[in-house]
């Protein structure tokens, strides 16, 4: 053998031996990356030799969208860059982007069989990897959000290149997780297809940890600084109340205004999970007829969108709204904190309605919430308060928010008459006709004077509240609630006239006003409970949505003392009847004739039978109804009351 043949076989052995270490591992795991190395997700070659680039992956991570609601699917996409640059094995997962980092969502199968799904942290389908080691340009794989999360999630993947040139945790833009209002996704049948890996892994790391992401091009605003030059150089307002002075708000705005130049700074608070934040301009500090500026994540970068908003049903929507009017100068998402900086048009015709920055007065409306709809912002859950006064907003001057005070004051009536005095009102009159009997008040039966004065009270609070809410709204907005609150009001307001003119006890039409009252009052009452149910849902009220399990537990509550109450009425009129019946008619002599019209005549003067139940559960019943509306009343006043306690 000569000196050059020697050489060239000493130069190919080492490739010789890889080829027979790849020709190894992959008789060694047919089945691909075992399940083992979940929490690093980096490969092991020839004992550990062969590590990870430390270079820029030439490959990218890609989403369909940046925004995915809870339960449905996004597309993931691994590619070269440029592309047709190829790679053979793969791993992905998806991971919260705050500690402590978890696996999160669900992969499901490819449609040509070159994903298998993984199972990792006792978890079915939440990573996946490739399951052939052939060169593959690019590999799109679905991956559904989990129904119980709200957040943002990072794909991070191992991409394999060559037996000995891959890179670990390549991460991708970040994806906010929020709610949505359409369908969760259903997720897909997972198959187990074949699987050849030319790379074994081994858990030799620590857990990857994303690294923090900064939108490109786009510059990020500091937490430090965005409150600087508030009430001296530019208009400041955010939610909750006065906490701009604080530093410390939810969500907030600030309008620069230098000549026609009219800049708007928006920014959600950390820890919110918004999926935007968004200013309106309106005229009236209500919600309807308004301009909004909205910044919504998408596709790895902040965008800026302009809508107009309508009150019923309340919505933003970008249809027919010119978009060239605002222009993104800056934007980040930083740790889930949306920020932007929009300059505006000074004048902007929005469906005929012109809106002018330079003479106008407006009402700044800060909202944000975690969820969007099709081509727009979803309901602002996580708050909204509209500035008191209009301004210019070239005057700079200190901001405070619009009292909710008349609105709150209608809801705290309508809930005293209804749940309160009505359904007292109605106790009275329905079974307490044979109690206390012979004691009278300004000369009237004890039942009738409680009923007649509770039944007062109900119509004069709801005469109230009705004209409360009209001076509030300054206009009809129909819904469920304002239907069936309507028909209440007709109703309660006709009751009192109609007894004006009841007829006499005798009257041949008592029977059909006795009816035609009985009828016309639990009707309203029963409206009056369904119209607060449909309160709670009421944006403009902020009610929290368990609320309507307290509103269920007083009608359980409320049914079930009729119940007892009616049971207790058909046991006293038996025993009544049983004592009438002791005196024989056909038998009577004229001295038991005498003492049987006594009798009688003392029954009248007698409380019916178990009196003295119907006032024990009566005192039960006033005091839990009075438990009732006190804290329902109290939900209504410190609405929303999850920032009283938060």
């Amino acid at each position: 053998m000569s000196l050059s043949m020697v050489v060239e076989w000493k130069r190919c052995l080492p490739v010789a031996l890889a080829a027979l270490l790849i020709v190894g591992c992959v008789r060694g795991l047919p089945q691909g990356a075992p399940e083992t190395v979940c929490d690093t997700m980096l490969p092991f070659h020839a004992g550990g030799t062969v590590l990870p680039e430390n270079s820029v992956s030439p490959f990218t991570v890609e989403t369909s969208s940046s925004v995915v609601g809870q339960g449905q699917t996004l597309r993931v996409s691994v590619s070269g860059v440029p592309a047709g640059l190829n790679f053979g094995g793969f791993m992905i997962q998806a991971r919260n982007r705050n500690p402590p980092y978890q696996i999160v969502g669900q992969f499901s199968p490819s449609r040509d069989g070159t994903v298998k799904l993984m199972n990792c942290e006792n978890s079915v389908n939440n990573s996946a990897t490739h399951s052939n080691a052939g060169p593959k340009p690019q590999v799109s794989i679905d991956w559904q959000s989990p129904v119980d999360f709200l957040g943002q999630v990072v794909f991070n993947t191992t991409i394999a290149q060559s037996y000995n040139q891959f890179w670990v945790g390549v991460p991708s833009n970040p994806v906010q997780v929020v709610r949505r209002d359409v369908s969760a996704a259903v997720p897909l049948p997972t198959p187990n297809p074949p699987n050849n890996f030319n790379v074994n892994f081994a858990s030799t790391r620590s857990p990857y940890v994303p690294p923090n992401y900064v939108a490109p091009n786009v510059l990020p605003a500091s937490e430090d600084t965005f409150y600087d030059g508030c009430g001296q150089s530019k208009n400041c307002f955010g939610f909750p109340d006065g906490c701009v002075a604080s530093k410390s708000c939810v969500s907030l705005t600030a309008v620069t205004v230098r000549g026609d130049i009219y800049e708007f700074e928006l920014r959600s608070g950390k820890g919110t999970n918004a999926a935007y934040v968004a200013v309106g301009l309106s005229d009236d500090a209500k919600m309807g007829e308004d301009l909004s500026t909205e910044c919504v994540p998408e596709n790895g970068r902040v965008n800026v969108y302009t809508s107009y908003t309508s009150a019923s049903p309340y919505s933003a929507n970008r249809a027919n709204v010119p978009q060239n009017t605002a222009r993104l100068l800056n934007a980040s998402l930083v740790d889930g904190v949306i920020y932007c900086k929009v300059q505006r048009e000074p004048l902007t015709v929005v469906r005929g309605r012109s809106f002018d920055l330079r003479n106008g007065v407006y009402h700044l409306l800060v909202a944000s919430g975690s969820s969007l709809k099709e081509a727009s912002v979803g309901y602002h859950d996580i708050g909204r308060l509209p500035s008191a006064n209009a301004i210019n907003l070239a005057v700079v001057q200190d901001l405070s928010g619009s009292t909710q005070l008349l609105v709150r004051l209608h809801g705290a009536f309508m809930i005293a008459a209804w749940i309160g005095t009505t359904s007292l009102g109605i106790i009275f009159a329905r079974y307490f006709k044979q109690t206390w009997v012979g004691s009278q008040t300004c000369g009237k039966d004890q039942w009738f004077a409680w009923h007649r004065m509770f039944m007062v009270t109900t119509w004069s609070l709801t005469v109230a509240a009705y004209i409360i809410i009209w001076v509030e709204l300054k206009r009809a907005v129909w819904h469920a609630h304002s239907i069936t609150g309507l028909i209440t009001v007709i109703l309660c307001f006709l009751q009192p006239i109609g007894a004006l003119f009841r007829p006499g006890p005798n009257d041949k039409m008592r029977p059909y006003f006795n009816w035609g009252h009985w009828l016309g009052g639990n009707l309203a009452h029963i409206l009056a409970i369904v119209a607060i149910f449909f309160s709670v849902k009421l944006p403009k009220a902020e009610l929290p949505e368990w609320m309507d399990w307290i509103l269920v537990g007083f009608v359980v509550f409320h049914v079930l003392v009729h119940l007892i109450f009616s049971v207790s009425g058909i046991a006293s009129d038996r025993q009544q009847s049983q004592r009438i019946n002791t005196f024989q008619m056909g038998d009577m002599t004229h001295h038991h004739q005498h003492a049987m019209r006594n009798g009688m005549s003392m029954e009248r003067k007698m409380d019916a039978p178990y009196g003295g139940l119907r006032k024990g559960l009566l005192g039960v019943y006033s005091v839990v109804l009075a438990l009732f509306a006190v804290v329902l009343i109290l939900l209504v006043v410190l609405a929303p009351i999850e920032k009283v306690f938060g």
